[in-house]
């Protein structure tokens, strides 16, 4: 059984108050059909319709603090409370008590001893790798678990051969702030449709979207706005594209930021799950789901549950 895991970096759900939340402005009709008519707002979970299920996540998980990117995505990952067993929330990237956690027992790791296939479709170009080998920069949570189970991150080659996406999805971005010139792009609904057939390779194939992340911390409404607005088309070229008797698509997060453009920090908001796929299979996943510690696990019954197709 095959499941496409989108993560949002930073995005919870929060008020419908449009003066603050770019999800209570943005014009997002391909998630509102989804959701049959609603937002993606605090107030439209639970939601369970023909073709897609939201229900919220809490994230804080009883630690005191705002939620961070490396503790919470150690989570998601792991299925273990990372930030109360090293006793606090920690971010951006892991430190070494993170590390720990993110490299024993992560969901790639453990898929790839059972000889399931898993891949992050994002590309990376050459400077990242470069940076890495030389110390200049780390590892964040979701590469650093894809490599410690010996699964190799995609590369400049990929992007070109469309095996892998870039961050942006389109690949505009590796153009304007990469310099390169040359690379492929596409529309927003065509990477969409590109995400939906990379995954059919994979039992998981995960993407990491960080720029919405960045995107709350710069508290531009405008720019946030036309961030969602390209997501939303990606999601309409996906949901056109994938096959529900294949499988589910899972957006989540590890805290909430882009809901609240008020602050510069993150929140304590849930975070949302949001799947995609065959209405019993959307049931069973998100019956399991209370906090960002049950991704981990549930992800790993509902692959594993099945004989391989």
């Amino acid at each position: 059984m095959k499941l496409l895991f989108i993560f949002l970096d930073g995005v919870g759900l929060g008020i419908d108050d449009a003066r603050i939340n770019p999800f209570a402005r943005a014009d997002m009709p391909y998630l509102q059909r989804l959701l049959g008519g609603k937002r993606l707002l605090v107030s439209s979970a639970p939601y369970h319709g023909e073709r897609a299920s939201l229900v919220s996540l809490d994230a804080g998980l009883g630690i005191e603090g705002l939620p961070q990117s490396a503790t919470g995505q150690a989570v998601l990952l792991t299925g273990k409370n990372v930030a109360e067993l090293i006793g606090y929330h920690y971010g951006p990237k892991p430190n070494l008590a993170v590390a720990e956690f993110v490299r024993d027992g992560n969901v790639f790791s453990l898929l790839n001893q059972k000889d399931y296939r898993a891949a992050l479709l994002n590309a990376y170009p050459p400077r990242y790798f470069e940076s890495i080998g030389s110390g200049r920069r780390l590892y964040s949570a979701i590469p650093m678990a894809v490599t410690s189970a010996g699964i190799p991150l995609k590369t400049e080659k990929d992007l070109y051969e469309g095996k892998a996406l870039s961050a942006d999805f389109t690949g505009q971005g590796w153009r304007d702030h990469l310099g390169y010139s040359d690379t492929p792009v596409m529309d927003h609904l065509q990477a969409g449709e590109r995400l939906a057939a990379l995954a059919q390779d994979y039992e998981l194939a995960f993407f990491e979207f960080w720029l919405s992340d960045y995107a709350g911390h710069k508290q531009n409404m405008e720019a946030a706005c036309t961030l969602l607005e390209g997501f939303d088309r990606v999601l309409g070229g996906l949901s056109k594209t994938w096959k529900d008797e294949d499988g589910l698509v899972l957006i989540t997060s590890d805290h909430g930021n882009l809901e609240d453009l008020s602050t510069r920090r993150h929140t304590n908001n849930p975070v949302p799950a949001l799947l995609l796929g065959a209405e019993h299979r959307r049931q069973e996943f998100t019956a399991q789901l209370s906090s960002i510690l049950d991704i981990a696990p549930t992800i790993m019954e509902f692959i594993t549950q099945d004989t391989r197709g």
